[in-house]
């Protein structure tokens, strides 16, 4: 049986982007936010907002190489759209005005370049010292809240899967289906109703 996943409270998500550095908050809200993966949330671009409510994802910094490749199960220049809320849309707008962009669009950015896994890894460690993970979380549990939040709102799967950019939705459906216990019980509350109104 699949492990469960750790996932933040909301609680937690505010502290942690009150507390983290400019850089790792603007991670923190685009994981959250948006679902995107570590290495994608690196790579955020001004260029990727392409309407106020859409965010495109086309590539990620590579753990590896630590500079721009494609997604993962993607092949070279294909892409997803994601939901852009309003407070990342905001939190976006806010870290470019107050440290620019590279010329090609990037917001996050290192000595050789890109914003990389190591420069991440050494953030969130000061992040959780600062402000102890609750049980079980890590840096990815930002991106498990998205799932949390999205599915707990009712979202159909269908559509959180693609945004996440899963193989399939065999995968979210294995890792997320403990997110929601109460579509069971919804749907026998409803199916009763209208056996009795049926009656």
């Amino acid at each position: 049986m699949r492990e469960q996943v750790a996932i933040p409270s909301l609680t937690y998500v505010k502290r942690a982007l009150a507390v983290a550095d400019a850089d790792l908050a603007l991670e923190i809200a685009m994981m959250a936010g948006c679902g995107l993966r570590n290495g994608e949330a690196r790579a955020v671009n001004v260029n990727n907002v392409v309407a106020k409510d859409v965010y495109r994802v086309d590539e990620q910094i590579h753990s590896n190489t630590h500079k721009p490749a494609k997604l993962k199960h993607r092949k070279t220049g294909e892409f997803r759209e994601v939901p852009l809320p309003r407070s990342v849309h905001e939190a976006i707008e806010r870290y470019a005005a107050q440290h620019g962009t590279t010329g090609d669009g990037y917001l996050l950015r290192g000595p050789s370049g890109c914003y990389t896994e190591p420069m991440e890894r050494r953030r969130v460690k000061r992040l959780f010292e600062n402000l102890p993970p609750e049980q079980g979380v890590g840096m990815y549990g930002f991106r498990h809240y998205f799932a949390s939040n999205a599915l707990g709102n009712g979202i159909p799967i269908t559509d959180v899967a693609e945004w996440m950019g899963h193989k399939s939705i065999e995968e979210t459906y294995r890792t997320y289906r403990h997110l929601m216990p109460g579509s069971i019980t919804k749907a026998a509350r409803i199916l009763d109703a209208g056996l009795w109104e049926a009656a």
